[in-house]
C-alpha cells in the first residue's frame, strides 16, 4: 500500500509553521494513542504514520528533501532498513517525541507510555550524516557499497552500561528502580498526583558507583564500523538516504542515531547527464558524415555501435532507447541521446584544399533547402523535440 502524504496525514498545509506542524501531530497522536485505544491496530498504525510525518516535516532539512522528491527522498522505503526512521517503532516515538505530549501533565494519564514513565534508557545517539559518491553505472544498476564510518560505537569493556562492573550499578534510592518521582498535590478540586522524571538517575533507574575506565562513564568510545550498504536503482544526485540505527551509539545503552547518506552524483568521462537521459556527442568527420560510417560509442554499461548513414546533418540525434537512467522506484528507463557533430579540419594540405575547393562550387555541396537558418539556430533540446515528436 503506496503511503499517504505526509501533509495530508497531519492536516496541515505545504506552508505550515513548525508549530502549526508540532500542534496537528499533539492532537492526532494524543487521539490515537495506544492507552486510550487498547488493542486497536488500526489506531496503532495511524499512532506511528502521524509520528513518522511529524518526524519529516519537524526537521527543515528532511523536510526540504521530503517537498523536493517525496517519499523517495528517504530511500528504498523498507527495503533494506531505508525509509523515515527505517519504520517508526513505538520505543522510537517514545524516545524521541515522548516530550511532546507534556510529561507532568500527561506521565500519569498515559500510564507512562508518552511522557515520563517507567525506566528509561540513556540518551538516544546522534544522527550521522556522510557524502556517498556514485558513479552513473551505480546509479544506473543500484550498488553495494562498504564503507567505512567513524563514530560513536558501545563500550565493549561495560556492553555499553557505562559501569566497571555489574556491582557498581545500583538501583536508585530516590526512585527505587522506577525512573520516577509521584507527587501528591492538595487542590481546591481535591488530590492530584503528578509523575516526573527522577532527578537522581535521569529516569534510568540505577546510579553508577563506579565508571568504566575505557569510556569513563559514557557508554560507548569513539570507533570505527564498517557497514555494507545496498543502495538502490535510480538515486538522483542530493537524495538523502536514511539507515535507521546506523548513526552514533546512544549514552549507557540508549538508542542509536541513524545514519543519513547524501547521494553525490560523479561526472562521467564522456557522458552527460539530463534527467533520466543521458548525452553523448559524437564527433566524425566531413568524409564520414558524407560516406556514412558504423561508429562505437560509449554507453553507462560499455559501449555500443550505431550506424551514422550517408549525408548525416551536423546535429543529427539518434536514440539509443533503454540506455539511460532508471526512475527511482519505478519501471521507468530514460535513453542515450547520441548528436552528431561534424569536425572540420584546420590545418590542410595544398592537396587537400585543392579537392575541396573543386568540390565546393559543385552542386551537391551546396546547402539544400533544409537548412534553413532558424534551424541552424536551434538548440540541442530544440532538435531532441523536432526528432522524436516531442
Amino acid at each position: 500500500m503506496s503511503k499517504r502524504d505526509y501533509y495530508e496525514v497531519l492536516s496541515v498545509t505545504k506552508s505550515a509553521s513548525v508549530d502549526e506542524i508540532k500542534k496537528s501531530y499533539r492532537k492526532i497522536a494524543l487521539q490515537f494513542h495506544p492507552d486510550r485505544n487498547p488493542g486497536n491496530s488500526e489506531a496503532e498504525e495511524k499512532f506511528k504514520e502521524a509520528a513518522e510525518a511529524y518526524d519529516v516535516l519537524s526537521n527543515a532539512d528532511k523536510r526540504a528533501q521530503y517537498d523536493r522528491f517525496g517519499h523517495a527522498a528517504s530511500g528504498a522505503g523498507g527495503g533494506g532498513g531505508y525509509g523515515p526512521q527505517g519504520g517508526m517503532r513505538m520505543e522510537d516515538i517514545f524516545q524521541n517525541f515522548g516530550d511532546i505530549f507534556g510529561n507532568d501533565m500527561f506521565g500519569g494519564m498515559f500510564g507512562g507510555g508518552a511522557g515520563g514513565g517507567g525506566r528509561r534508557q540513556g540518551s538516544r545517539g546522534a544522527n550521522l550524516r556522510i557524502k556517498l559518491k556514485m558513479t552513473f553505472a551505480d546509479i544506473a544498476n543500484g550498488a553495494n557499497k562498504k564503507i567505512k564510518v567513524k563514530k560513536h560505537i558501545t563500550c565493549t569493556a561495560c556492553s555499553g552500561s557505562g559501569a566497571k562492573d555489574s556491582g557498581s550499578v545500583q538501583t536508585c534510592g530516590t526512585c527505587s528502580g522506577s525512573g520516577q518521582v509521584r507527587r501528591v498535590t492538595n487542590t481546591f478540586l481535591g488530590q492530584m498526583q503528578t509523575v516526573t522524571t527522577c532527578p537522581t538517575c535521569n529516569g534510568e533507574g540505577s546510579t553508577i558507583t563506579q565508571k568504566c575506565g575505557s569510556c569513563k562513564g559514557d557508554g560507548r568510545v569513539y570507533g570505527e564500523e564498517t557497514l555494507s550498504l545496498d543502495i538502490p536503482a535510480g538515486v538522483q544526485d542530493g537524495m538523502q538516504l536514511s539507515m535507521h540505527g546506523k548513526g552514533n551509539a546512544g549514552e549507557r545503552g540508549g538508542p542509536p542515531g541513524d545514519l543519513l547518506l547524501v547521494v553525490e552524483e560523479v561526472s562521467h568521462e564522456h557522458l552527460t547527464r539530463s534527467d533520466l537521459d543521458v548525452i553523448y556527442h559524437l564527433h566524425v568527420s566531413f568524409p564520414d558524415a558524407v560516406l556514412g560510417i558504423q561508429a562505437e560509442v560509449p554507453t553507462i554499461d560499455g559501449k555500443a555501435k550505431i550506424k551514422v548513414p550517408p549525408g548525416t546533418q551536423s546535429g543529427k540525434i539518434f536514440r539509443l532507447k533503454g540506455k539511460g537512467f532508471p526512475a527511482f522506484q519505478s519501471y521507468e528507463k530514460g535513453d542515450e541521446l547520441v548528436e552528431v557533430n561534424v569536425w572540420s579540419p584546420q590545418n590542410m594540405t595544398t592537396e587537400e584544399r585543392e579537392i575541396l575547393e573543386k568540390l565546393q562550387k559543385s552542386p551537391n555541396f551546396q546547402p539544400g533547402p533544409g537548412a534553413k537558418k532558424e534551424k541552424e539556430e536551434k538548440g540541442f533540446f530544440d532538435k531532441i523535440k523536432d526528432a522524436f515528436g516531442s
